[in-house]
């Protein structure tokens, strides 16, 4: 006897395609939650993605003619309706993950080109297009030994690093050290007039949490960046975490070091809340002008780290660790959806059921929303 094939109205699709362009929810808990193969909550959302655009090129819906029969005033009001869902679904777009919104484009897609597809989504055509040259997989495995050197050493500087090296074994010298620590973004934390990383083009804003008491949830935030190892490679994660609760307000992966995930991740963090100060080093991600006109617009006073970087940043490097050693160095990720999802679980873990000792045996999320009871 043939299976009775089920079938869903387009209200029912264009609901589900549209709960999984969100993101909040991944494609197997929406088949759990519909009853609905995931392939299909695939298919509807790509659907969704592809045909909107199509009859919103000009992104204008056209007027109502005088006169017209019934039939083409549904169509228009039609029009109007997905000229709305079109808006919504870009706004949406901007809360799926890098990693993500490269595996919806469609290379070789009839009606819409790749720069018309990044462009809906809202991803920068260097950011498909990249490939980061691999490295050698010996490389690979320096790296990672650099990367634990580093969280136990933070004021190695590439020629103690080398020298760390040697003793251990390691056939290597400090020209080699300086392009990997470069690479993977690192470098000495101790007092020193100037840090490698910045644009002299770029302002540098004071620093403003000398001698400052941190007194509540959202009075300071601060932000850095970490090299991620992987199975066959690496990725940056960057995250923002506020200093009185130690939360972790939001977070994103990049496999490219550039200030486009940190702007996207800053922008996600002051959906909701916004800090009084937010403190950043003087890296050119966070000293670029499309980082700080973010932080200007939303009325947030800017800080930027001077020569006590040590100090400065404690509570992101502490958070470095804790990632590290929990999650990161007992996993090996193939992906970058692996890693996302993976990250996922521990910073919900991190922020809502790790005791921390320094907030009295709490957890970041009870301090954080304390003051919202």
């Amino acid at each position: 006897m043939a299976r009775k094939r089920n079938n869903h109205d387009p209200k029912f699709k264009s609901r589900v395609a549209l709960e999984a362009i969100r993101g909040i929810k991944t494609v197997s808990e929406l088949s759990a939650q519909y009853g609905i193969h995931p392939t299909l909550i695939n298919r509807w959302k790509k659907q969704v993605i592809e045909s909107l655009p199509e009859v919103f090129e000009s992104g204008k819906v056209p007027r109502k003619p005088a006169g017209e029969s019934p039939e083409i005033g549904k169509l228009y009001e039609q029009i109007g309706r997905l000229q709305v869902e079109l808006d919504w679904l870009k706004k949406k777009s901007e809360s799926l993950h890098i990693e993500e919104k490269r595996l919806c484009i469609e290379p070789h897609h009839r009606r819409l080109s790749i720069r018309r597809q990044c462009a809906l989504l809202g991803l920068s055509r260097a950011s498909y297009y990249y490939e980061p040259r691999p490295e050698r997989p010996e490389n690979l495995a320096l790296m990672s030994e650099i990367d634990r050197i580093y969280l136990d050493f933070p004021y190695f500087g590439s020629r103690r690093m080398a020298a760390f090296l040697r003793d251990r074994g390691y056939a290597v010298n400090r020209k080699r050290i300086q392009r990997l620590m470069r690479l993977m973004a690192l470098e000495a934390v101790y007092p020193k007039p100037r840090t490698s990383a910045a644009n002299p083009a770029h302002r540098v804003y004071p620093y403003l949490l000398r001698d400052l008491t941190i007194t509540h949830p959202n009075h300071v935030w601060s932000t850095d960046i970490t090299y991620v190892p992987m199975r066959r490679g690496y990725m940056y994660l960057t995250v923002i975490i506020d200093w009185y609760s130690r939360y972790v307000v939001a977070w994103e992966i990049s496999n490219t070091l550039d200030g486009a995930f940190c702007r996207e991740v800053l922008r996600r963090a002051l959906q909701n809340k916004k800090p009084s100060i937010f403190n950043t080093d003087q890296g050119a991600q966070f000293t670029s002008p499309k980082f700080t006109e973010i932080l200007q617009e939303a009325e947030v006073q800017i800080s930027m780290d001077g020569k006590g970087r040590a100090l400065d940043n404690v509570f992101v490097e502490r958070l470095w660790r804790s990632v590290k050693y929990e999650h990161i160095y007992l996993h090996s990720y193939e992906n970058g959806l692996e890693l996302y999802h993976g990250l996922h679980r521990y910073f919900e873990h991190y922020n809502n059921e790790r005791p921390h000792q320094s907030l009295g045996n709490q957890k970041p999320s009870e301090v954080y929303h304390a003051t919202e009871a």
